[in-house]
């Protein structure tokens, strides 16, 4: 794992986006953790990973609720707008 001032990040940018395409910098401010700068393949890798948990557990809830009698006409009476 690679670590690095917040200091340091600024003055060394260029090589801090080289380090980000080996793994992930932690960059640190006052001995505590503030950001961690990854190489933009890793970040669609897990963008890519929470749509596809999201899409599961949509589909999981819209079983379960099938399961327990939801219906399409009645989830349209529970967001009728009552106003």
């Amino acid at each position: 794992m690679t670590e690095i001032s917040a200091t340091h990040a600024k003055q060394q940018f260029a090589a801090l986006l080289d380090a980000a395409q080996r793994g992930p910098v932690h960059i640190k401010r006052h001995d505590r953790e503030v950001a961690v700068l990854i190489s933009a393949e890793e970040y669609e890798k897990i963008h890519k990973m929470r749509v596809e948990e999201l899409i599961r557990i949509s589909e999981e809830n819209g079983r379960y609720a099938a399961s327990q009698g939801m219906t399409e006409k009645l989830l349209e009476e529970l967001l009728a707008d009552e106003s």
